[in-house]
């Protein structure tokens, strides 16, 4: 059995993992988690300043290691959805080029934004 990224699933829709991959990579750019993070990044240094104890420093590292690993996966499924799609659509503009010096009509043609999933997703 091999593990597919969920670009390379294939089909028109977009499973729960894509969605919500999708919702966090918003939140991770929104106003709201920048503050969140920074608070998080205060709370580390006020630990460490503070001279709490060790196990409360390894919870504020620890804390803060999760929240990387996060948004780690998060940069990284993001990355190859977008490369997928750049992937996708320079195909069909090479595709509809050699069409071109070929003289012939292809879907390209016929509905650019098709061709290349340029519609609405949903």
């Amino acid at each position: 059995m091999t593990s597919r990224h969920p670009v390379e699933r294939g089909g028109g829709h977009r499973g729960r993992f894509e969605r919500f991959a999708e919702r966090a990579s918003n939140l991770s750019s929104s106003p709201l988690f920048f503050s969140f993070s920074l608070l998080l990044v205060a709370v580390v240094i006020g630990v460490h300043i503070a001279g709490l104890p060790l196990d409360w420093q390894y919870l504020a590292g620890d804390a803060m290691s999760a929240v990387i690993l996060l948004l780690l996966a998060l940069l990284q499924n993001s990355e190859r959805r977008a490369e997928h799609a750049i992937q996708r659509k320079l195909d069909a503009i090479a595709g509809a080029l050699l069409d071109q010096r070929q003289g012939k009509t292809s879907k390209a043609f016929e509905s650019p934004e098709e061709a290349i999933r340029m519609e609405q997703e949903t």
